[in-house]
């Protein structure tokens, strides 16, 4: 089974829009990559199951209710935001990152798949005023810094399963920052969703703000 078909087994009821999207990516990514390093060169070969997929344990955790506004911050090359808003074109996203040359790879990349519901800007989340029902980050920062930073972003208005706030996917040993994050982080592995050896050590991290 090669990286693509993995995703189509835990994730079977795309439509043939998104296989298409979400094909594209396949393609799209290491043509990019040449120009611009979104994805360290060793890394681009495990696209799928390294980023894709690892991007779309969110979607094993929640589906966002449609009309659902996201902010990916720290989007680098368009993870987890592009593949969210692939498998959830009802919802809104936003990306940010400080670096320009990755928010120039990941809006191209959702143009060229034909992506309408993600927008795009390059700063600082300080500069990001607008509110959300989630933020989603992969591996920015530590998460009891990366709490107060985003608490302004969340929308006091509640329309999903769960409180809105901060959803995070991370690796290697939390303890500490997590014993130091304000609120009640609740962890789960990503090895509850995928069998695959990558996700051994992974967690999705969620906190109510």
């Amino acid at each position: 089974m090669n990286q693509e078909e993995t995703l189509y087994k835990y994730f079977p009821s795309l439509t043939d829009e998104q296989r298409r999207q979400f094909h594209m990516l396949g393609e799209l990514y290491p043509e990019w990559n040449e120009k611009i390093n979104v994805i360290s060169r060793k890394d681009i070969e495990n696209l799928y199951t390294n980023h894709i997929l690892h991007s779309l344990s969110i979607a094993k955790f929640i589906t966002p209710t449609d009309g659902s506004e996201l902010l990916d911050m720290g989007t680098g090359g368009g993870f987890p935001g592009i593949p969210l808003a692939i498998l959830f074109p009802a919802c809104k996203f936003h990306l940010i990152d400080r670096i320009g040359k990755k928010i120039k790879v990941a809006s191209s990349i959702a143009e060229a798949i034909g992506l309408t519901n993600v927008t795009f800007q390059h700063g600082d989340i300080g500069e990001c005023r607008k509110k959300f029902d989630f933020v989603v980050s992969r591996a920015v920062m530590r998460l009891d810094e990366l709490v107060p930073l985003v608490r302004k972003n969340i929308s006091r208005t509640q329309r999903n399963s769960i409180p809105n706030g901060l959803i995070c996917l991370k690796g290697g040993d939390l303890s500490d920052e997590l014993r130091k994050t304000p609120g009640d982080p609740y962890t789960e592995p990503l090895s509850t969703y995928f069998s695959e050896p990558f996700f051994e050590t992974k967690q999705i991290i969620y906190v109510p703000v």
